[in-house]
């Protein structure tokens, strides 16, 4: 299931602006990955190059690679449809479909994707993506009742049991948590650990102690000043980053001593 992604000389354009300038990095399969670094510095704008959602945006590119156990993602033909079914995606946000049942909910993608499901084999993606999504227990005798209903911690654990169903190669975390309580926060760290098992998994977080508890290594991103592009800094073991960086821009973020 899981697999490895390569990125080489990445650079990402809104219309004219480089928005993100020159990154390679090598993702391991099952592993967690945090990129961290201040607002505006191209984390959530690379992190959405990884299964084409950057493309959504109008006048959007990209120059480089992204390869994907050596299949690059943005070679011609590619379908960025296709590519989200091995890339999922939870956003900042818990974004559950508002009037589709919680069953639904998870089914979402399945269908989007041209699956024709059983009932039963309905029942069983339903149960199987909420038990890997630590929420079966908490919603298994309200399954028809609006996914809209749940806490924002539920929502968001929905919203990954969503991403699961498809069975994909990777799943990226934009913020996951900042929307939620500290409860709720760690019950889906929690789960990124659990995820990491069968699934790589990309994080964005603002919260450095996150960075330091869920992931195995750290990407800084850093940016020299407005309108220039995000540029990946360092990389490497998350202990590493935080105990012991090479380049001082990253030891002034991790200590607290930036901006």
């Amino acid at each position: 299931m899981s697999k490895r992604i390569d990125v080489k000389d990445l650079n990402v354009y809104y219309g004219n602006f480089l928005a993100v300038e020159g990154v390679s990095i090598n993702i391991a399969p099952r592993s967690v990955t945090a990129f961290i670094g201040p607002s505006g510095c191209g984390k959530s704008t690379f992190l959405r190059t990884l299964n084409r959602m950057h493309e959504v945006i109008p006048n959007a590119r990209v120059e480089g690679e992204v390869l994907l156990d050596g299949d690059n993602l943005y070679a011609p033909g590619v379908d960025p449809v296709a590519v989200r079914s091995h890339v999922g995606m939870v956003f900042q946000r818990p974004n559950p479909f508002p009037t589709m049942s919680i069953r639904d909910n998870v089914l979402a993608g399945v269908k989007l994707n041209g699956g024709r499901l059983s009932r039963s084999e309905a029942q069983e993606i339903v149960e199987s993506s909420l038990l890997g999504a630590n929420l079966w227990n908490e919603v298994k005798d309200r399954l028809d009742k609006p996914g809209s209903g749940l806490s924002g911690g539920q929502q968001q654990r929905l919203c990954i049991a969503r991403a699961i169903a498809v069975k994909p190669d990777v799943i990226l975390m934009d913020e996951p948590c900042s929307a939620l309580d500290p409860i709720s926060t760690l019950a889906v760290e929690d789960l990124i650990n659990e995820l990491k098992e069968q699934y790589t998994v990309v994080i964005v977080t603002h919260n450095m102690q996150q960075a330091a508890r869920v992931s195995d290594k750290t990407a800084f991103f850093n940016i020299a000043g407005t309108g220039k592009p995000g540029k990946l800094i360092e990389y490497a073991e998350t202990a590493t980053i935080f105990n012991n960086p090479k380049e001082k821009a990253t030891e002034d973020y991790v200590s607290g001593r930036f901006g």
